[in-house]
């Protein structure tokens, strides 16, 4: 059976770790899992990342960074989502368009219907069957990534663009809560895991049991 589920939120919300522990509870479960990024998840991909996240491109237009985006996704769709998913895998990614969505969107501005088109384009119109929103406020989260030493181009955004992409990510969830499922990602690390676990083993009974 195919799944395909993404982690989303703000930053600092711990979707990368997250993201790797869950991929590794549903392998020992016996899933077949693929665990993957974005930006990047190829090698085409991962230097588009550079690109995005350097500091030294704080000229970046929003358009621009939406589109660069976009081309790193669609070829992480061609070359490795799909695939894996045809084969009847399942797929445990960190981000995908609903980033694009959130921050470019939400946080800049930019016309979402227009963002929605170029992203049916890239993806093929591939949609998450689960996506988990870890929440938290964007001051909490920017505190985290501090602490933690990683900082990025888009993490240098004023505070108010990031209060955007939260609310921007709520408004999305609301939108579609079949697809989307709030965690409280304040909490720690080990409630918030077993939470997130909690609800992709839910899921994935639902849908069809297990390997």
């Amino acid at each position: 059976m195919s799944y395909f589920i993404t982690l989303e939120g703000p930053e600092g919300s711990g979707k990368t770790s997250h993201a790797k522990a869950l991929a590794e509870h549903l392998r020992s479960l016996g899933w077949n899992v693929l665990h993957t990024r974005e930006p990047g998840g190829t090698s085409i991909g991962d230097q588009i990342r550079d690109v995005l996240g350097s500091l030294e491109n704080t000229a970046m237009r929003p358009s621009t960074e939406f589109l660069l985006f976009s081309a790193s996704r669609a070829q992480h769709v061609e070359e490795v989502i799909r695939p894996h998913l045809e084969a009847g895998g399942v797929v445990v990614c960190d981000r995908y368009f609903d980033s694009s969505l959130a921050y470019q969107g939400h946080g800049h501005g930019l016309d979402l219907e227009a963002l929605r088109q170029i992203t049916r384009f890239a993806t093929s119109g591939l949609t998450p069957e689960l996506t988990l929103l870890l929440d938290l406020p964007a001051e909490d989260g920017l505190k985290r990534r501090q602490e933690g030493g990683s900082w990025n181009r888009l993490d240098a955004y004023a505070l108010e663009f990031h209060r955007r992409v939260r609310e921007g990510y709520l408004a999305l969830a609301t939108a579609e809560p079949e697809r989307w499922v709030r965690i409280d990602a304040l909490p720690a690390w080990e409630i918030v895991q077993n939470e997130i676990r909690a609800m992709t083993e839910s899921r994935l009974a639902q849908e069809g049991g297990g390997e």
